[in-house]
């Protein structure tokens, strides 16, 4: 997968912009502030129809401007495409080689990508709700399913919360409409909870290789998915959705007191440990590092397992942040095969010996001198 073209029109502090890329490795220079990130972003933002740094997505229109344009063109193996958004005080408007698409669900997944920041730390040592987040980012991405699943849960998650805080002050006595909620919400919980187990099985393949590369044998690296249900309750679908309908039962009356939904993947977590224990609470921080960089790298793999295409990797300044092992790991892990994008301040953050012909950019105040 290749970006060819980005056209940007009154996104962030950009009025304008049309930039033709490199296969291999674009390097955005400048200083802080200027501009860099907010490329890498409109990318990101390309791709996913949101942004990694805002829930907002009305931030991403210039203060000038009452709309925001961004647009791609890319590479598949299947030829080439184009991609198209437009956000306004409306929401935000897409299309698929010039044709508006209806659901978001049928965009996403046209242009993969992975972007790696410092923030990306959060994804080890961060709360489980970083950790859900970056589950149903990069599994939405891989697959259309899974991304209709989490999308049908949240909204049935919503109304069953809902239903629960009305049984709670009595505002409502009908169980029987609980349960429907309940049946529901249990069938999709199942599609997810069973699809992130086989993808981080695959994951764990590839970062557990890439792990014990980098730690020169020292560590072994798995995941563990954690969840209310026990390990003979997740061997199926059908088995992971009866038992999830036992535990609603069971505990019905509890979530009614509390008027929330207690099980189910929003509640789930993702575990990392090296040499069997918890990196997030015993790991140092250059085990933390390590762990964050071989799961983004074994992300690269995994995409490419289960698209056949290879992703369009962002680095946002994470080079910065890596000593000259990790940054040396990454380099030569990418090299003549991802197309990169990657912001630093300075060719000299960067081990650019490693770095064949890379095309630069240099920014300024939002323009590309």
């Amino acid at each position: 997968m290749q970006l060819n073209h980005l056209q940007i029109n009154n996104f962030r502090n950009y009025e304008q912009a049309n930039l033709d890329f490199s296969k291999g490795i674009n390097v955005f220079l400048g200083e802080n502030a200027q501009g860099k990130t907010n490329l890498l972003e409109s990318i990101y933002f390309l791709a996913l129809t949101r942004s990694h740094r805002t829930a907002n997505i009305h931030d991403l229109i210039n203060w000038n401007a009452d709309e925001a344009y961004v647009s791609g063109e890319f590479n598949r193996s299947s030829g080439k495409n184009r991609l198209e958004l437009t956000i306004n005080k409306k929401g935000r408007k897409a299309k698929v080689n010039h044709i508006e698409q209806a659901k978001l669900s049928t965009y996403i997944g046209q242009l993969n990508v992975i972007l790696f920041a410092p923030e990306d730390l959060s994804i080890v040592k961060g709360s489980p709700s970083d950790r859900r987040k970056f589950m149903d980012i990069e599994f939405g991405q891989m697959s259309n399913r899974y991304l209709y699943n989490t999308t049908q849960y949240r909204k049935i998650l919503k109304q069953r919360n809902n239903y629960l805080k009305q049984l709670q002050m009595k505002v409502a006595t009908d169980r029987v409409y609980l349960e429907v909620l309940s049946d529901q919400l249990s069938a999709y919980a199942a599609e997810i909870m069973d699809q992130r187990i086989n993808l981080l099985k695959k994951l764990q393949k590839w970062s557990g290789t890439t792990h014990a590369e980098i730690s020169q044998k020292q560590e072994v690296l798995e995941f563990k998915y954690a969840t209310s249900l026990t390990d003979d309750q997740l061997t199926s679908v059908e088995m992971i959705y009866q038992s999830l309908l036992s535990k609603f039962k069971a505990n019905q009356d509890k979530e009614i007191r509390q008027g929330s939904t207690m099980f189910g993947p929003h509640r789930d977590d993702l575990i990392f440990m090296v040499n069997q224990k918890n990196v997030q609470t015993f790991g140092s921080q250059g085990q933390q590092r390590t762990t964050a960089l071989s799961t983004k790298l074994a992300e690269i793999e995994l995409m490419k397992e289960e698209t056949g295409e290879y992703p369009i990797l962002l680095l946002d300044d994470v080079l910065s942040e890596l000593d000259q092992s990790r940054q040396t790991h990454l380099l030569q892990a990418i090299q003549n095969k991802v197309q990169t994008f990657l912001t630093t301040p300075s060719m000299s953050n960067v081990a650019s010996e490693l770095i064949n012909d890379p095309k630069e950019f240099q920014i300024k105040n939002g323009k590309i001198l």
